[in-house]
């Protein structure tokens, strides 16, 4: 009767988990809803909408409790680069879930503490190292798309386009990530907003260096004139030769890198598939003082070694 119960209370966690995400991922976030409330109008996003609007309690409350925290806003700014459609409530929310759920299901399967702890801690890292993950893949997505948006932009102003027009351009006809975020930039501009202040909420959903250059440039240019067109184009050629030589460091680099992984998670893994194996044999280090004390030195002088070896590898273009 406790096992059922127990694996009732999990599957509710894991339908938790599941559902904030999904309803998340499929939600406009809040700024995209005022803003296309004044720019479509509330009739038409009423319709689009529909009767069915998601509310999650849990969220709510703990978005009312973060309401002006400092860690609410940084989570924020994270969600929104990663273009996930969760609150900061919402998010905390699911990492309380995981940090319950890993555990439970490791000690179920194991029946060891240890790994439990393990669990643990694989709960707390987990949402956030899914958050970094789609950050860095938006990321790149947008650096791959910064060559092509400046030249739509080059071309356009050489049509005699405004800027602004320019960018609606870009939003129209490129693909996403760049069309999400400079259609939300037109929009604000739209609104009323100084089209300095939308370039920086750019710069703070997109914390790309390159985007940052032809930002910077397009905000001189409107404080004191110029030809954007001449300035864009050569940032344009700059960005470029920057992949290039980038693409030529990663592969010069690669097995460097690559010998980081290797070398810092080789250990981990075979004593995970020694202790599942036989744990007798691996008990000692965590039972007895001496063996923990190998351990930590053991984990300490990994992290020191792999991020050396990525440092080493790391080169400034």
């Amino acid at each position: 009767m406790e096992n059922l119960l127990l694996m009732l209370g999990i599957g509710l966690l894991a339908s938790a988990f599941v559902y904030l995400l999904l309803s998340g991922r499929g939600r406009r976030d809040e700024v995209s809803e005022r803003l296309d409330r004044y720019t479509l109008g509330v009739q038409r996003k009423q319709k689009e909408r529909g009767p069915g609007t998601r509310f999650s309690p849990l969220g709510e409350r703990l978005d009312r409790a973060l309401a002006e925290r400092g860690l609410a806003r940084n989570l924020r700014t994270q969600l929104a680069r990663a273009n996930l459609k969760l609150t900061a409530g919402e998010f905390i929310a699911a990492t309380v879930i995981c940090m319950i759920l890993f555990p439970v299901l490791i000690f179920l399967w194991r029946r060891d503490p240890y790994l439990s702890l393990v669990g643990l801690i694989l709960g707390f890292f987990a949402p956030r190292w899914y958050v970094a993950y789609l950050q860095g893949k938006r990321l790149k997505a947008f650096n791959d798309q910064l060559g092509d948006i400046i030249n739509m932009m080059v071309n356009s102003l050489r049509a005699g386009y405004s800027v602004l027009q320019a960018m609606e351009v870009v939003a129209r006809e490129m693909n996403p990530p760049a069309s999400e975020e400079f259609d939300r930039v037109v929009k604000e501009a739209q609104l009323g907003l100084p089209l300095d202040r939308a370039l920086d909420n750019l710069l703070r959903r997109v914390p790309s260096d390159d985007l940052d250059m032809t930002v910077t440039a397009i905000k001189i240019q409107q404080e004191v004139g110029g030809n954007l067109a001449e300035v864009l184009d050569t940032i344009s050629f700059t960005i470029r030769e920057r992949v290039r030589i980038k693409g030529e460091i990663r592969a010069l680099t690669a097995q460097a890198r690559y010998s980081g992984y290797v070398v810092s998670l080789l250990p981990v893994g075979v004593a995970g598939i020694v202790y599942m194996i036989n744990p007798g044999f691996m008990g000692p280090l965590f039972q007895d003082p001496c063996g923990r004390i190998m351990l930590v030195v053991a984990g300490i002088t990994m992290t020191i070694g792999f991020f050396t070896m990525r440092k080493i590898a790391d080169i400034e273009v």
